[in-house]
């Protein structure tokens, strides 16, 4: 497939240069001869690389490459900046604004074709992994979205539709029972859908400078201590494990609302007992230093790999047809956007088959 290149250069005799060694290459070359042009055919022609001066009138390359790296149709096109100038500052500018490459004058014919060939393989490269991304992600959703939603919902018509049919013959604990498990399946089944709606904000908040710097201006704060207690407590009752968990906190005054760590804290521990055994212990613990807010949580279950942990993402679980545990692969996803949207950090070390632990620090303000 022949590739397209904008060359943006104000020098005639330079750009007639490039143009022909680029075309005897069999390169597609649009060209433009100042940055106001440039900048209009890169929205029009969305060329596979941009090669472009950076001393132009009017609108140089700096201004260029600003420019293109705001617009979502141009922000990837790899950018490489022609230029008489080498100083370290410039450098730095340019990359600083996400250029690819610089190339200084003059400089030779091999030299502004392995640069290209190195940008446009990189591109490619880019591509495909991103490409590996989706096919993973469309397969992980197709493969647990509808078994997060089927499961419950068997389960609610399963039960009641039972109920409605054998009315006159069940006996009272048998009603209570599967009531019970009707209610179950619904709280699954509302959590679930409260988590996809807590995504879908989370995203768009995420790509909003604007809806960040607000929720960050709140002035929102929290204690600690009871809110991951109270969960921490109440999830190891459910799932019978008392016994295994171990509590080692300090009150910290933490920058965020209340509602928002309980879920960042809900949806860690959740996961230490999902992905661990009865009778192995999951330690929560936390501490305070330089205004930060620091929460481990550690479990001794299935652990991941360095590449699992990398891979993490929504509707992300590793090794399902091996494992039919419950979960969207939603939760942590959630907990570290949150943690991210409050200025925090949420960092993952973990052995497979030994230990997992997830590391969280938020912006505090006091330990008491």
């Amino acid at each position: 497939m022949i590739k397209k290149i904008l060359l943006i250069e104000d020098e005639e005799e330079i750009r007639e240069n490039i143009f022909e060694i680029l075309t005897a290459e069999d390169f597609e070359v649009i060209d433009a001869d100042n940055g106001c042009s440039g900048v209009q055919l890169a929205q029009q022609e969305f060329p596979d690389l941009i090669i472009c001066d950076v001393m132009m009138p009017e609108l140089d390359g700096y201004g260029v490459l600003n420019q293109l790296r705001q617009n979502p149709i141009t922000d990837s096109i790899p950018f490489v900046f022609l230029t008489a100038k080498a100083a370290k500052e410039d450098l730095r500018q340019g990359m600083e604004l996400g250029a690819d490459d610089y190339l200084t004058k003059p400089f030779t014919r091999n030299e502004l074709l392995k640069a290209i060939t190195i940008r446009l393989e990189k591109q490619v490269a880019v591509k495909r992994n991103s490409q590996r991304k989706l096919d993973e992600l469309r397969g992980n959703i197709t493969h647990s979205l509808p078994h997060e939603l089927h499961t419950p919902l068997n389960g609610i018509l399963g039960f009641s539709r039972f109920m409605i049919d054998e009315y006159d013959s069940i006996e009272q604990e048998e009603v209570l029972e599967m009531l019970g498990h009707i209610n179950e399946s619904a709280e699954r089944l509302y959590r679930l859908t409260q988590n996809f709606l807590i995504y879908a904000d989370l995203e768009l908040t995420e790509a909003d400078p604007e809806r960040i710097k607000a929720l960050r201006a709140t002035g929102a704060k929290s204690f600690v201590k009871k809110i991951i207690t109270d969960f921490a407590l109440k999830k190891a009752q459910q799932v019978n494990r008392e016994e295994d968990l171990q509590l080692e906190l300090h009150e910290v005054v933490v920058l965020i609302s209340a509602t928002k760590l309980q879920k960042i804290v809900e949806e860690i521990i959740e996961n230490a007992f999902k992905f661990s055994t009865t009778g192995t212990p999951v330690v929560v613990k936390s501490s305070y230093a330089e205004n930060t807010f620091n929460l481990s949580i550690i479990d001794q279950g299935r652990g991941m790999t360095a590449a699992q942990i990398s891979g993490l993402g929504a509707y992300m679980q590793f090794e399902r047809k091996l494992y039919e545990q419950q979960g969207s692969g939603l939760g942590l996803s959630i907990a570290r956007s949150l943690v991210k949207l409050y200025g925090g950090e949420l960092a993952i070390a973990s052995v497979p088959g030994q230990q997992t632990i997830v590391h969280v620090s938020l912006p505090a303000t006091e330990s008491l």
